[in-house]
């Protein structure tokens, strides 16, 4: 006498688009117990026939082999092809895995982890609240549905931990904002390149279509300020190359370039994976090495080439940037930044404590505080330049404290106002999101050179 599980055929075979990825088809009339079992192993269907086991941590021949063994036991006839069967077989290891005293088995228990904290946030059983930065790092704070209790995560992908628990999400997220208040964000952090990619062997066997792409457009004459924002590395690249009298280094985490001129008064940092609104450039000038900061500025991701090679070219004459230490912004300094807007014919208005400068069609403009010129303590920008819908949803913005040099504002409203540039696209629209918080510079004293890190 046969049992019902053995009327079911259970075949298990790679996924035909994506590394790791295992999928299962069934025939015979007993699907839907073939169907429990395989779920109850973490596959996940696709359609009547054919479901799929998609992680993380790229250990689904592993679980495979786990499911086919209880499937077996339980009387299904399971079939796995020579190529899982390979890979199953198959010896690995996670290169520079951060852990390096844990067993195969040890790295397999901490990634299985990993594996049920991403599931729980898929499938709604646990709701993050926030996400951040940490030096690299990814963090959250979230909050499980069933049992209320509130945890910190750290890492992502197959590292992911529960770094802390709280008692509700209350007390998680005031001592989350205590911690990473600077890069906090709302909501879950964007998917990974490894979880989009488990998302899509999920649903199918195929890779996505590839759009197709657009014909090449010949590129046009347009003002500076609605110019293409270029390749901020190349820029970066070609500017040391040009001025010996600057040094450069990156961060141990590889995503920042920091540059100091020799007299250690004048610092730049690129941000590599700034984007669009996001924080580019921060420029940073001190009266000495140990001083604290005289003025600051920071440059969007978006701003169009002909804009920042101006600001790079004043930057580099070290007498454009030179400044009285503490000089008030004075009317005269006000009326030198922005004379070049003035004999161009940009709209004056005057709004209370701010006095503004925009062109005739109101898509770029130049800001200038008095409330904040008089408080440079402030965090509040003295002059912000823009171009874009609106200054308050600009396609790109620079902000600049209280105390930069008349001479440099007066360099880039003359770029505003009568430079040109080229745009081969579409002007940028201005995304609903929030920007980063960029941290403020460190002091000019140059730190020691940094020190490997662990990378993944």
């Amino acid at each position: 006498m046969t049992t019902p599980a053995a009327d079911a055929h259970v075949r298990l075979d790679t996924h035909p688009r994506h590394t790791s990825a295992v999928t299962a088809t069934f025939t015979g009339p007993q699907r839907e117990p073939a169907r429990a079992a395989l779920t109850a192993h973490g596959f996940e269907a696709l359609d009547d026939d054919t479901l799929v086991l998609a992680r993380i941590d790229h250990e689904e021949p592993y679980w495979a082999g786990k499911a086919a063994q209880a499937l077996t036991a339980d009387g299904f006839t399971t079939e796995i092809t020579p190529r899982l069967r390979e890979a199953m077989e198959e010896e690995w290891t996670w290169a520079n895995y951060p852990m390096p005293w844990c067993t195969r088995a040890e790295i397999r228990e901490v990634s299985n982890e990993a594996q049920k904290i991403h599931d729980d946030i898929r499938h709604g059983r646990l709701i993050i609240h926030a996400h951040a930065d940490d030096n690299g790092t990814t963090v959250a704070v979230g909050t499980y549905r069933d049992t209320g209790k509130s945890v910190y995560l750290h890492g992502e992908n197959h590292l992911r931990q529960i770094a802390d628990t709280f008692d509700s999400p209350a007390q998680a997220l005031l001592a989350f904002e205590r911690l990473h208040g600077d890069t906090m964000r709302p909501g879950p952090a964007p998917t990974t390149d490894t979880e989009r990619a488990a998302a899509e062997a999920r649903i199918s066997l195929d890779t996505p279509a590839t759009e197709p792409q657009p014909p090449a457009q010949e590129p046009e004459i347009v003002p500076a300020y609605a110019a293409d924002a270029g390749d901020h590395e190349t820029l970066l690249h070609d500017f040391l190359n040009e001025n010996a009298d600057w040094e450069k280094y990156r961060t141990w985490d590889d995503n920042t370039t920091i540059a100091n001129h020799e007299s250690l008064t004048l610092r730049a940092l690129l941000d590599h994976d700034a984007e669009a609104r996001d924080t580019k450039w921060t420029f940073a000038a001190y009266e000495s090495p140990v001083s604290d900061r005289m003025w600051h500025m920071t440059v969007a991701a978006a701003t169009p080439a002909p804009i920042l090679n101006t600001l790079l070219t004043v930057i580099a004459a070290s007498d454009a940037w030179e400044t009285a230490v503490g000089s008030p912004v004075i009317e005269k300094t006000v009326t030198e930044a922005t004379r070049p807007l003035t004999d161009a014919g940009w709209t004056h208005t005057v709004d209370g404590r701010w006095l503004r400068w925009q062109t005739a069609q109101d898509d770029a403009g130049v800001q200038f505080d008095a409330f904040a010129a008089q408080t440079p303590r402030s965090t509040l920008s003295t002059w912000t330049i823009w171009a874009g819908p609106s200054i308050n949803h600009p396609a790109w913005a620079i902000h600049a404290s209280a105390y930069t040099p008349a001479s440099l504002l007066a360099h880039l409203a003359e770029e505003l106002a009568h430079g040109t540039g080229t745009r081969r696209s579409s002007p940028p629209q201005t995304a609903q999101r929030t920007s980063r918080i960029t941290a403020t510079p460190p002091p000019a004293v140059p730190p020691t050179a940094p020190t490997a890190g662990p990378r993944r």
